[in-house]
């Protein structure tokens, strides 16, 4: 087995000091990129997406928020067909952690799945989740996402690349199911799609910031750029009036 190569402790505070510059260019880079992703235009939402909820009551994308500005849609692959679910992907959902910090940030997070909702509750308890996770089923919302594939529904595209496109990259086809994460910001009652990401683009996960980075609003804080956002919203948790912040509104 490789292992480090054994330095003193000056040598390895060298050493450490170097990569220290380079873990600083890397973190000054991600706050750029996150600043681009919060320069996006959006695009409204005027479909009318219909979901099933755990309990079998119907719910539209606004119902996704549960009352709260932002939604960040996480799309699980589970095929209709499929009796359990990706685990791939159990291995990106079981990293969401607490949700009420996102909820501090008037964010929900939400799973979205074209498998029926009783397949999806039956793994859902089966892997201990709690987290809402709602069924598409018989909607065309994974289709319009760019997460389902299917040639007689909608022309098939993943990553914004056409299935042609991915064929030149050595995949013979799309396979019925990918995954994904989509974006949507509130105004009222109107709906926006701000972002989405696939693909590799699906690994910013472990922690809230790095939710929040995907996010029109960020992290809501002073030294983000745009400015003019950080104040958009009712108080953060680590402001006075701010008792509330976790609750479903």
């Amino acid at each position: 087995m490789s292992l480090p190569t054994i330095v003193s402790r000056e040598e390895w505070t060298r050493a450490r000091v170097a990569l220290l510059e380079h873990e600083k260019a890397l973190t000054k880079a991600r706050d750029e990129l996150a600043a681009e992703r919060r320069r996006l235009p959006m695009v409204e939402v005027t479909e009318d997406y219909q979901f099933t909820a755990g309990d079998g009551s119907s719910r539209t994308l606004l119902g996704l928020f549960e009352g709260r500005h932002q939604l960040i849609i996480d799309h699980y692959m589970f095929d209709p067909e499929w009796e359990d679910g990706c685990m791939s992907c159990a291995g990106r959902v079981d990293q969401y952690g607490n949700t009420a910090h996102l909820h501090e940030r008037d964010t929900t997070i939400a799973v979205v799945s074209r498998a029926p909702i009783e397949k999806i509750n039956r793994w859902k308890n089966k892997m201990g989740w709690t987290f809402p996770w709602y069924s598409s089923y018989g909607s065309r919302f994974n289709f319009d996402y760019g997460v389902s594939f299917d040639e007689t529904v909608c022309d098939p595209h993943y990553n914004f690349r056409s299935e042609a496109e991915w064929k030149g990259h050595g995949l013979a086809e799309l396979p019925r199911e990918l995954h994904g994460t989509s974006v949507f910001l509130r105004e009222g009652n109107r709906i926006f799609h701000t972002y989405s990401t696939y693909g590799r683009g699906t690994e910013q996960v472990g922690g809230t910031h790095y939710y929040l980075d995907m996010t029109a609003l960020g992290r809501q804080e002073d030294w983000e750029e745009p400015k003019g956002r950080a104040h958009a919203l009712r108080p953060r948790a680590d402001q006075a009036g701010a008792g509330a912040a976790s609750g479903s509104r």
